[in-house]
């Protein structure tokens, strides 16, 4: 009997660990995946990723026990210039198809500071996946004025190399470190 006891003490433990986080989903419409380079040492190009969908697992108590996940189709991708777009989903770079996706899955996050973090994950892009590291800010959580339910604001950035994903053409006269800047809302799931 006392095994049984203490068998249902564990599982009612370990579902209160893993209660603590809640899930939310992004909000389309307010997050931003953006990306700069250099061309040719004469001017940054700076480009974007929209309509992507994703997750996050929040833990507000303990941020490290939180996860996310996101995928964005690689033909959102909009530089401004639609040469240079179709250049990147030709066969010189991407050779992307409709289905063809970039992804982020959180594999640890290391709590920096009151409201920082390195989220360390696996980026799969041009079916290659390296692990990166996002230096991430929380800005805010709470209700959201608007929607009348929680919400959450995060920031993060960090820098890849184009031939890690087998895309450094031109490299290095267009550089090969790509800086990633990247702007969320979510909404806390139903």
């Amino acid at each position: 009997m006392k095994s049984l006891a203490l068998a249902a003490a564990l599982v009612a433990t370990a579902s209160m660990a893993t209660a603590a986080a809640e899930k939310y989903v992004l909000d389309a419409s307010h997050s931003q995946v953006l990306f700069s380079y250099n061309h040719l040492g004469f001017s940054t190009t700076y480009g974007m990723f929209s309509g992507f969908e994703g997750e996050i697992m929040f833990d507000q108590e303990d941020p490290s026990a939180s996860s996310v996940t996101v995928s964005m189709p690689v033909k959102s991708m909009f530089t401004g210039w639609e040469k240079r777009e179709a250049h990147f989903m030709s066969d010189d770079f991407f050779g992307a198809e409709d289905s063809d996706m970039v992804t982020f899955t959180s594999t640890g996050i290391e709590v920096t500071g009151e409201n920082t973090a390195k989220i360390t994950g696996d980026l799969t892009m041009n079916d290659v996946t390296k692990s990166v590291v996002l230096d991430a800010k929380l800005n805010q959580v709470g209700d959201h004025p608007q929607a009348g339910k929680p919400w959450a604001g995060f920031d993060a950035t960090t820098t890849i190399l184009r031939s890690d994903f087998d895309l450094g053409l031109f490299a290095p006269f267009v550089s090969d470190e790509v800086a990633v800047t990247i702007s969320i809302e979510a909404m806390k799931a139903d």
